[in-house]
C-alpha cells in the first residue's frame, strides 16, 4: 500500500504515519515544516514539503493507493485549512482510483441525532467551535460535490491522548449513540482501515469508544 498523509506533523497525522509504516506501507508525509515531523527517518518514508494550495501538492497525492487528510486548526480563529487541503486533493484525484479519507467531527449535524444533541449539545459546540466547524462543513460539501472521487469522511467524537483500545464503535450516516470520546491513536488506525474498505466509499462514518 502506498499512501500520502496530509497533516503528518499533527497528532493524528503523525500516528497515522507510524501505523502505516508498521503495516509495511510506503508513506509520503506532507508537511509545511519538516522540523515538526516527529516520525523518525525510515526507508519507506518520504517527506514532501508543500502548502495546501501549492500546485506541486498534486505530485505528492497522485498515483497513491490512498490519501489521508488529518488537518486541524491550531486555535479557534477563522480557518480554511481543511477545505483548502480537500479542494487541492480533489482537484488532483478526479477520476482516479485513489482512496481519499478525511477527518471531520461528530459535532456536525447528522441524521438520527437525539433531541438533546440536536437542540442542546451540537448548537453549543457550534457556537464554541464555529470557525473550525464551518471549515469542516465546507470540506464535506466539496467531497459531496465530487462523485468521481473515492472519498470517505470519518467523524470522531471528542479526542483524547489515551492509549489505543482494541474495539472501536462506528456508525455510517449517523453518530454513535452514548459514546463521547476516542483516542487519537484509534482514529489514526481507523483512517488506514477505511482506506482499504471499499464499502465506505462515498460514506460518512462516525467513530467512538
Amino acid at each position: 500500500m502506498k499512501i500520502t498523509v496530509l497533516g503528518a506533523s499533527g497528532r493524528i497525522g503523525g500516528l497515522a504515519v507510524r501505523d502505516a509504516l508498521a503495516r509495511g506501507w510506503h508513506v509520503t508525509a506532507v508537511v509545511r515544516d519538516p522540523a515538526r515531523l516527529t516520525v523518525p527517518a525510515h526507508p519507506r518514508l518520504d517527506v514532501a514539503v508543500h502548502s495546501l494550495t501549492d500546485p506541486g501538492l498534486a505530485d505528492a497525492v497522485t498515483g497513491r493507493d490512498a490519501v489521508v487528510l488529518a488537518l486541524g486548526p491550531a486555535d479557534l480563529k477563522p480557518t480554511t485549512v481543511n477545505s483548502d487541503g480537500t479542494r487541492s486533493v480533489v482537484s488532483a484525484l478526479h477520476g482516479s482510483q485513489t482512496r481519499f479519507v478525511v477527518v471531520s467531527a461528530s459535532g456536525l449535524p447528522a441524521k438520527g441525532d437525539s433531541l438533546f444533541s440536536k437542540l442542546v449539545l451540537k448548537p453549543l459546540l457550534g457556537v464554541v467551535l464555529r470557525n473550525g466547524y464551518a471549515d469542516l462543513q465546507r470540506m464535506e460539501s466539496i467531497l459531496h460535490e465530487a462523485p468521481d472521487v473515492r472519498w470517505t469522511i470519518v467523524r470522531p467524537t471528542r479526542l483524547t491522548d489515551k492509549p489505543a483500545r482494541d474495539h472501536v464503535r462506528s456508525e455510517v450516516g449517523r453518530d454513535v449513540r452514548r459514546r463521547f470520546q476516542i483516542p487519537r491513536a484509534n482514529v489514526a488506525r481507523f483512517l488506514l482501515d477505511a482506506a482499504e474498505d471499499d464499502a465506505l466509499i462515498g460514506k460518512t462514518v462516525s467513530i467512538a469508544q
